[in-house]
């Protein structure tokens, strides 16, 4: 999917692999190449729907003829970013049978008996499958940085794996769209302040959350080295301004939309005679 300048919207927000990032650099408030405000953006959305379930089932479809092909869309962001939104509303788009959610919390007993990566790896799509990460293996090098809950040669090591766990994903047939929802110092406060504000919104905070946000410029380095070590040319990162929620959840439709346009899924063809059986059918009674 392109636009007025026929510049694909991956092209405008993939971050450059391999190169130092500096997140106040990018505006959170930004709309690069999104429609012209809020009712513009849920029209858009509308349109990239109606593309990305025809391309969605395409894809289901060809992995029952063997088609090893499957999707995984990976969604980091600070607390609030809509992480969660996103995924309501990227799946609100979709057949539900044809993806995976997973919401990664922290460890389980099992999971801290196994190498970071393993609970991932239980999570991966399957053939055909789009999948969504609401929080991923990023976990393991940003709150264990931020914690400092691993020593520095830990945390290196952790980041050389997930580059060789990515690239064998990528060569296994897995489309990767690793998507960080850039919000703002500000726009962080404007919405924990309206979960307390609201009574059905108040199960979503907590008081740590207060805490959490003292360490803001921790967290922002923290991310700031993830994104610059672990973006590569088979699975990039693509920054996300996300003080706008309209523009948040169009941007990464649209990117989905794009992976999967250039992916181009096709419908199989029937092993079978089709008009032996419409013949059989139709001499029913």
């Amino acid at each position: 999917m392109t636009h007025e300048d026929s510049t694909p919207l991956r092209d405008r927000l993939r971050l450059p692999p391999g190169e130092p990032v500096d997140l106040p650099r990018y505006d959170a408030a930004a709309t690069p190449a999104g429609p012209d405000g809020k009712a513009a953006g849920r029209a858009a959305m509308a349109r990239v729907g109606e593309r990305l379930a025809v391309l969605q089932e395409r894809l289901w479809a060809s992995s029952t003829k063997g088609d090893r092909r499957r999707v995984l869309l990976v969604l980091q962001g600070m607390d609030t970013s809509g992480k969660g939104g996103t995924v309501k509303h990227v799946i609100g788009l979709l057949n539900p049978s044809g993806c995976r959610i997973t919401a990664f919390k922290a460890p389980t007993v099992e999971e801290r008996a196994h190498p970071f990566l393993w609970r991932v790896e239980q999570a991966l799509p399957a053939h055909g499958e789009l999948g969504i990460f609401d929080r991923s293996h990023y976990e393991d090098v940003l709150i264990a940085r931020v914690r400092e809950l691993a020593p520095a040669t830990e945390l290196a090591r952790r980041y050389e794996q997930i580059n060789r766990f990515e690239r064998s994903l990528a060569d296994d047939g897995v489309t990767l769209v690793k998507c960080f929802l850039h919000l703002s110092y500000g726009e962080q406060r404007r919405r924990l302040l309206k979960r307390l504000d609201r009574p059905e919104k108040r199960w979503k905070f907590a008081p740590s959350d207060i805490d959490d946000r003292a360490l803001w410029p921790v967290f922002q380095k923290a991310y700031e080295i993830a994104l610059g070590r672990c973006g590569t040319s088979y699975a990039p990162w693509y920054l996300i301004p996300a003080d706008h929620k309209w523009y948040r959840n169009w941007a990464v439709s649209t990117l989905l939309l794009e992976h999967l346009e250039e992916l181009d899924p096709r419908y199989p063809k029937a092993d079978f005679d089709v008009d032996e059986c419409r013949r059989r059918l139709l001499e029913q009674t």
